[in-house]
């Protein structure tokens, strides 16, 4: 499994508009310098989050973009989902049927079980840190402390736990 560079990079200017603080706002081109892209896809990127009701965006010379929620509202599983979706989600099947109307293993698929378990594991990590936790100092070992929680969190449902 991979994240897409709209995921990664998208998340990344997010963070960038955090950064600058509840009355402050960020440009397209500081935050591309900033992040090493283009000034076109972070305005693409931005975009998304725009629409998504993510990031507020202001013309003008003191213009720019600006969180459109404070920052410990905003959940990373909600902005990754806005840039690029979900592992497994509703007609996931039906997208991977090959060359047949219905996948072949429509009913008992073991694979179906799978996915369904990474993306609630996944769902449960992000979904429990919010843009704030990301800003914050990071505790021992460099681990920012909502993330941290997170895998609290996924280890205390886990039926193997391990020790972060």
């Amino acid at each position: 499994m991979k994240l897409t560079s709209h995921e990664e990079y998208g998340l990344r200017c997010l963070l960038q508009v955090a950064r600058h603080g509840e009355h402050g706002s960020a440009t397209i081109p500081e935050i591309s310098r900033s992040e090493g892209i283009s000034p076109p896809y972070a305005a693409k990127l931005l975009r998304i989050l725009r629409r998504g009701g993510f990031v507020k965006a202001a013309r003008g010379k003191t213009g720019g973009y600006t969180l459109a929620l404070p920052s410990e509202q905003i959940m990373v599983g909600d902005a990754l989902a806005i840039l690029g979706g979900r592992i497994y989600e509703d007609g996931f099947c039906a997208r991977h049927a090959g060359e047949k109307l219905n996948c072949v293993h429509s009913a008992d698929c073991s694979m179906r079980s799978l996915w369904r378990t990474v993306q609630e594991a996944v769902d449960r990590v992000v979904g429990s840190i919010t843009l704030h936790d990301l800003l914050c100092p990071h505790g021992p070992e460099d681990v920012p402390n909502g993330l941290r929680r997170a895998l609290t969190v996924l280890n205390d449902s886990s039926p193997h736990r391990s020790t972060v």
